[in-house]
């Protein structure tokens, strides 16, 4: 779920790396909100993350 509807920016991967240099997987998820959003007219339910909330590429219902 943690997808963009707009943009399509989902979950990150990268390599944890503790004090004693030890690396281990780990996830970045991005922070995507579910807004009501004006689609053709219509609203509905969309999954945004929070960029496209701020730059004004939704117009919210």
């Amino acid at each position: 779920m943690a997808k963009c509807d707009i943009c399509g920016k989902g979950v990150h991967f990268g390599l944890k790396v503790s004090h004693s240099n030890k690396k281990s997987n780990k996830m970045w998820k991005s922070n995507v909100k579910s807004v009501r959003c004006n689609v053709n007219g219509t609203p509905q339910k969309l999954h945004v993350c929070t960029r496209c909330l701020r730059n004004g590429s939704v117009e919210r219902a």
